[in-house]
């Protein structure tokens, strides 16, 4: 993993005797797409707010490249972008002024100025409205200038509130895919919050899950999915032309397996690691023909959901 980018320790903001974030200890890595999920109050938001240094924890520190979120909130908000689920343009201005603006709130120099923000549009794939207000633009389009919005200030962190909202299922897909190749492209570290857990579990590479102020789970999906409902073990699909006694109990055999599970067309194989090329050898050992092997993926949404029924 890459060295860390963003570091929150003890992270704790409370309003009277209400507690919101609770002692928060996260750690994201630069280059990183972490999912931040969690319902509605379950500190998120406010977790995001200390981040940039729009309010002030009770106690405990967070941290942004290595500067204070809390002591130095003018430089973090220089590598920081934020979009907003509600995005706040100018709808009678053009997009090009309205990110033209953005760049002079951020100090750019004026010889700068027109190339980022003709860059940004033509990343996104708004160059050829750039003139055109902002109010004329659909859903979609006001997301992707979110992300322009963002990519002006080339920042190293980017942080998105509901990205995808209100957006049609073909724009979101498209919108998904910039997000992916921006990040990939420029190293950028994501932080998506979102209820769409399909669409996090397409873009990141890790997730947390929030639960009344505290970090209940962390890690990949996979690897959440293997804790969460096989205690820690594979589970290997493998389809086969026929099935056999034979191959079965060849199966059955191989040091780490610890079930074998029949369907109709094919076996499902619970092992301690991942043991497919163990499993293809007994297959054909056995005299069988097989078509198919995968290891079973996990759906974030039952991840949620189970861990969100223990809380």
């Amino acid at each position: 993993m890459n060295a860390p980018i963003i570091e929150t320790k003890n992270l704790t903001k409370q309003y009277g005797e209400k507690v919101v974030v609770d002692k928060l200890n996260l750690t994201i890595a630069e280059g990183e797409r972490f999912g931040f999920l969690g319902p509605n109050g379950a500190g998120k938001t406010t977790t995001i707010l200390m981040l940039l240094g729009l309010t002030q924890p009770s106690s405990g520190t967070a941290t942004i490249g290595g500067f204070n979120c809390t002591r130095e909130p003018l430089k973090v908000k220089r590598i920081t972008g934020y979009v907003p689920e509600r995005l706040g343009f100018y709808e009678d201005l053009s997009a090009f002024y309205n990110l033209t603006y953005t760049a002079r709130l951020n100090g750019l120099p004026e010889s700068q100025v027109d190339k980022r923000v003709t860059g940004a549009l033509e990343e996104v794939g708004l160059s050829k409205v750039a003139l055109q207000p902002v109010g004329q633009f659909s859903a979609g389009m006001k997301q992707r200038l979110g992300i322009a919005d963002v990519l002006v200030k080339e920042p190293k962190v980017a942080i998105l509130d509901e990205p995808t909202s209100g957006i049609d299922p073909k724009g979101v897909h498209q919108l998904l895919e910039l997000i992916d190749k921006i990040a990939k492209e420029r190293n950028m570290t994501i932080i998506m919050c979102s209820h769409q857990l399909r669409q996090v579990q397409q873009i990141c590479t890790r997730v947390g899950i929030m639960q009344k102020g505290k970090i209940v789970v962390e890690g990949g999906v996979e690897d959440l999915g293997r804790q969460a409902f096989s205690g820690g073990k594979f589970r290997i699909e493998v389809k086969l032309t026929e099935i056999t006694a034979a191959i079965i109990e060849a199966i059955r055999k191989i040091a780490g397996v610890t079930n074998v599970e029949r369907t109709e067309d094919s076996l499902v194989v619970t092992a301690q690691t991942d043991l497919r090329p163990q499993i293809a050898r007994a297959v054909v050992d056995s005299n069988g023909l097989l078509v198919q092997m995968n290891i079973q993926s996990y759906a974030l949404e039952d991840i949620y959901l189970k861990y969100s029924e223990e809380q």
